[in-house]
């Protein structure tokens, strides 16, 4: 079992009595200590004392089964908005939102979230900014992506 399927285990009965789920394990080595970065969400959002709270009690777990034989950094947190959205979860918590998404082609896409499943995303695209003389097929609209096709999917902020 690897140390992140080992912490996986761990963490699963602490992520289930809050309704939360495992977004990401991420290792930084570095010459002093090893980070261990633990993102974790739910579907309404996480707070710091929640987030506080999975640390504590894993850090106090992995004391015990001596996991880690050298100096680490634990740190539980929310991904942020800059962290790329990579669970089907992650997409339908943001339904409504506006997207930017890179295609493994290189073209982006910026459009407001409609829908996600397994496969796709729905993403509504703006109207165009310049008015035409033809006018704009509200279909054309509508861009359905393969979530195979996506490299990054992030949230647009707006100030509005």
């Amino acid at each position: 079992m690897t140390i992140k399927e080992h912490l996986e285990v761990l963490l699963n009965p602490m992520l289930e009595e809050g309704n939360f789920f495992l977004v990401d394990i991420i290792f930084k080595p570095s010459k002093v200590s090893q980070k261990i970065t633990i993102l974790v969400d739910s579907d309404e959002g996480i707070t710091i004392q929640e987030c506080t709270s999975i640390s504590r009690r894993l850090a106090k777990q992995l004391e015990e089964l001596e996991v880690f034989s050298e100096a680490y950094t634990l740190e539980v947190s929310s991904p942020g908005l800059d962290q790329p959205l990579i669970l089907l979860r992650q997409f339908q918590k943001n339904l409504g939102r506006n997207l930017k998404v890179t295609l493994k082609t290189g073209e982006v896409v910026s459009g407001t979230l409609t829908d996600a499943n397994e496969e796709t995303v729905k993403l509504q695209l703006p109207l165009p900014k310049k008015k035409t003389k033809i006018p704009v097929d509200e279909a054309s609209l509508l861009k359905e992506i393969t979530r195979n096709d996506i490299s990054k999917a992030l949230i647009e902020i707006t100030f509005k």
